[in-house]
């Protein structure tokens, strides 16, 4: 054998074969049979054996053919299951998409972005990994992440598109003297105890400055780095806090009330992150346009929203 065959040679052979007809494989695969006849004649010259016994009424399979053919069939049969995932994946309804996304966005509005990509992309994994701002920006430096959600990058070298802004709320015990109608003032916080989301989060960086900008002194209380501790906190009565309307429906609902912070009005934005020069995969692609849609100025749907 002087060379590999070529797998649309393998192919004609095929369709010959099941058919025992060089007129009905030519007419399947259209090509006329002199072309046909041809392409068997070159295959049997490249693999040195004849694969068909032929006459004017039938065409038979030799020994050498009938070892062939289940050899072909497997080949093309691997072949063309190989391009249908490759086309699958190239248009983005197959493969694996690892998200970083803040654990509030990942908690009020994400599962119901996820609910439905799902359906549309059965055969692509998301991966989702919650963290804080920093360390979102830090996996996606490193290329653990293909995008994040989250708010503004402090690094270069990274893309963010703003996808919605989120108010901050005063959250207190329901019926406490905080819960009344109307907004409420950063100033309602003076002396006030004050549950304290952990340093370096994005929530208490924006927090610290709004207090500074009201020129409020809260006694800051715990530092936590969880929202349902802070929940427990407040409902016990052990104090106050501010925080993002898409944090909101993750406390305690019932037993907690929010209100809107005004004066001053201060607001997070939260976006896609990407690596700027990088090019997503097409399922990664798939569910940033989703999320596009899905989160885009929309927080009508997040407890909490006014």
């Amino acid at each position: 054998m002087r060379r590999p065959p070529s797998l649309t040679s393998l192919r004609l052979f095929m369709q010959v074969a099941n058919r025992r007809s060089f007129s009905e494989a030519g007419r399947v695969a259209n090509i006329s049979q002199p072309a046909l006849s041809r392409t068997i004649k070159l295959l049997e010259e490249e693999l040195g054996v004849r694969l068909l016994d032929r006459n004017s009424r039938n065409v038979t399979l030799t020994s050498a053919g009938e070892a062939l053919l289940p050899i072909v069939e497997r080949l093309t049969a691997d072949f063309d299951g190989a391009f249908h995932e490759l086309a699958e994946t190239f248009s983005g309804a197959r493969g694996r998409v690892v998200v970083g996304v803040l654990p509030s966005v990942a908690a009020a509005l994400l599962p119901r972005a996820i609910a439905s990509f799902q359906p549309r992309y059965p055969q692509v994994e998301l991966i989702l990994r919650d963290q804080i701002s920093g360390a979102l920006y830090q996996q996606l430096s490193e290329r653990q992440l293909d995008l994040a959600i989250t708010t503004p990058p402090n690094v270069e070298g990274v893309r963010f598109d703003p996808l919605f802004d989120d108010d901050w709320m005063l959250v207190c015990p329901a019926g406490s003297k905080f819960d009344r109608p109307g907004p409420a003032r950063w100033s309602e916080f003076e002396g006030e105890q004050f549950i304290a989301m952990a340093p370096r989060s994005s929530v208490r960086d924006l927090t610290d400055q709004a207090m500074a900008k009201a020129d409020v002194k809260a006694r800051l209380l715990f530092d936590c780095t969880q929202l349902a501790t802070v929940g427990a906190l407040i409902a016990a009565g052990l104090g106050i806090t501010a925080l993002p309307r898409t944090t909101v429906g993750m406390l305690q609902a019932g037993a907690l009330t929010a209100r809107l912070l005004i004066e001053p009005k201060i607001e997070r934005t939260i976006g896609l992150a990407r690596l700027e020069g990088r090019t997503l995969s097409p399922a990664a692609d798939a569910f940033v346009r989703h999320l596009e849609t899905e989160l885009r100025g929309n927080l009508a749907a997040v407890p909490g929203s006014a």
